[in-house]
């Protein structure tokens, strides 16, 4: 028998909970006491869990907007891809697959009626405008994809504008924010929240949508110069980048 041990992902995600929360964190993000209520164990033990699979790069934190005291994890399926593909290569080397790349990724949304998915956050003028557009592209028009805001802002932030055209060459100019109100009676299938603050504040809509949090801090604090705060944009839009990339496969394989 070989006497090399199990390649870390191995360890880390063969412990029962640990999966359970790998799973539940695949979904959404979450609080600690929300992955308690989902896996019914206790803090304590949720808590040590989780320091295995962040100190692992499994996961990772951000501090919540809305509670600084509190924290959101967020699952990093770009690195879990990647350990796959590692481990695969360490049993065997037919086993050995590269990770699918960034920009190829399957979609198969030619079916009516179309889905619908709503992005919220509170302006409603950089997080969840970029994240509409990057969905609506990447789906050619396929999904029914809107954005909102609790208390939505003027105009679109011009480093929204700026990230959108120069990262993806897709112009947004002519797309102003909105009041979810505007959206009574509207059904969605997915409601994906992209603020902390938006998430303790978003309504219920109609037909039970699967709710959905991305925890992606605010690029644009009051404190910071438009001009400063640019790289911001850059790290906000790759982060929603990703996420809608992994998104895709999901609505993918939703079926009416």
């Amino acid at each position: 028998m070989s006497s090399q041990t199990a390649p870390a992902f191995v360890r880390l995600a063969a412990h029962p909970l640990r999966w359970r929360l790998l799973t539940e964190l695949a979904a959404s993000d979450y609080r600690v006491r929300e992955l308690v209520t989902l896996v019914d164990e206790p803090q304590s033990l949720v808590s040590y869990h989780l320091r295995l699979l962040r100190d692992g790069g499994l996961v990772a934190t951000t501090r919540s907007s809305f509670d600084g005291r509190d924290s959101y994890y967020h699952l990093d399926l770009d690195r879990c891809a990647k350990a796959l593909a590692d481990t695969g290569g360490a049993l065997h080397p037919a086993l050995r697959r590269a990770p699918v790349a960034p920009h190829v990724v399957p979609v198969n949304l030619g079916r009516a009626p179309r889905l619908g998915v709503l992005f919220v956050c509170t302006g409603n003028s950089a997080r969840s405008p970029i994240a509409e557009t990057l969905l609506r592209h990447h789906t050619d028009g396929r999904v029914e994809v809107t954005s909102a805001g609790t208390r939505p802002k003027p105009r679109l932030h011009p480093n929204a504008v700026r990230v959108v055209r120069e990262e993806f060459g897709l112009d947004i100019t002519g797309q102003r924010p909105r009041h979810w109100d505007t959206l009574t009676g509207r059904r969605f299938d997915y409601v994906i929240s992209l603020c902390d603050k938006a998430r303790e504040a978003c309504p219920d809509f109609a037909g039970h949508p699967r709710r959905v949090h991305w925890s992606i801090p605010d690029p644009a604090p009051a404190d910071v110069t438009d001009q400063a705060g640019y790289p911001a944009f850059q790290r906000t839009a790759a982060d929603i980048a990703t996420r809608v990339r992994h998104l895709l496969p999901v609505l993918n394989a939703i079926r009416p």
